[in-house]
């Protein structure tokens, strides 16, 4: 099947599906984390995090079902961050190696890397990944059989204004959170910033067939911007690490090339991230989703009929 909403299909039977292979998903990549864990741990918290937006979308619908299991794939998620950002971060140093090839082609970040492989290493190959795959599968599995207590509203209008409501929190959010980062632009106003961006264009995917204009290009400016967000989100994690106590990554000589290069990325990746921004969460998110609202309520409404009318002909 696919990560969008038919609308020819009953809402709640919708979401179930969608949330039983996304988390079905989640525990493939489990599994494989135990062989492959660099990859399959970041697959993993993509499906993970494609299930909770799925779960923001449909909140106000079943809101005690919605927080239960949000909270539930949060807890599995942090459980996962630790050894995945162990690969971001020697991810963001071979970024910084390729955006600033003149800088750093006397050496100088080799050091910081190697240190960085073997934090990798020890968090991966440890008895504590395999503890944290098994408590992470456990959680999962048990998310998987309470998918069918979800109940939502399956008549057209309540649909519609349940996935409306979703929708319009997640934008009022991204544009809550990059006023904060445009007067303040601290670590967590960016974070916020990235997250509800990122719950914006899972919206987009799963209300591709709903929303009222073509999402194709707002898809592909979301996803770039969630990539500048995520790589603005690796430097400050490793300017955080750089400056905690014991010199995790090397002595003052070893990382002061690292640390001139984190600063100007990060004013790079601010100035374009916070553009970008602009032009995607600009406009009012009530005026967007007053749109989308009356859209889903006409093509539910719409399949409604086709639903019944198809009855008599499965029966006879």
């Amino acid at each position: 099947m696919s990560f969008r909403i038919d609308p020819r299909r009953p809402l709640t039977g919708e979401v179930r599906r969608i949330l039983t292979e996304e988390i079905g998903s989640a525990l493939h990549h489990l599994d494989a984390a135990r062989g492959r864990p660099e990859q399959a741990l970041h697959k993993c918290r993509k499906r993970l995090k494609n299930a909770r937006a799925l779960l923001r979308l449909v909140h106000s619908g079943d809101e005690h079902f919605c927080d239960t299991e949000n909270q539930c794939y949060r807890n599995v998620a942090g459980l996962l961050a630790e050894p995945r950002e162990a690969t971001a971060l020697i991810e963001t140093v071979d970024r910084l190696a390729a955006s600033f090839p003149k800088e750093s082609a006397g050496g100088g970040l080799e050091t910081v890397r190697d240190r960085l492989a073997a934090r990798q290493h020890e968090l991966h190959e440890g008895g504590g990944l395999e503890a944290v795959i098994g408590a992470a599968t456990a959680a999962c599995e048990e998310g998987i059989k309470r998918i069918e207590s979800l109940a939502l509203p399956d008549q057209p209008e309540q649909a519609a204004d349940v996935l409306a409501d979703g929708a319009r929190v997640t934008l009022r959010r991204a544009r809550k959170a990059l006023d904060k980062a445009g007067s303040r632009g601290t670590a967590d106003d960016f974070h916020d910033l990235r997250k509800a961006a990122k719950t914006h264009g899972m919206h987009l995917s799963l209300l591709g067939r709903l929303w009222p204009k073509s999402i194709k290009g707002r898809r592909k400016a979301v996803d770039e911007l969630d990539k500048g967000l995520g790589a603005l989100h690796d430097v400050f994690v490793m300017r955080a690490l750089l400056e905690s106590d014991g010199e995790p990554l090397g002595s003052p000589e070893d990382t002061r090339l690292l640390g001139k290069l984190l600063k100007r990325s990060e004013k790079q990746l601010k100035k374009s991230c916070l553009a970008q921004a602009a032009e995607l969460f600009a406009h009012s998110p009530k005026r967007s989703t007053r749109k989308l609202a009356r859209k889903a309520r006409d093509d539910l409404a719409a399949a409604v009929p086709r639903e019944a009318a198809a009855i008599p002909t499965a029966l006879g």
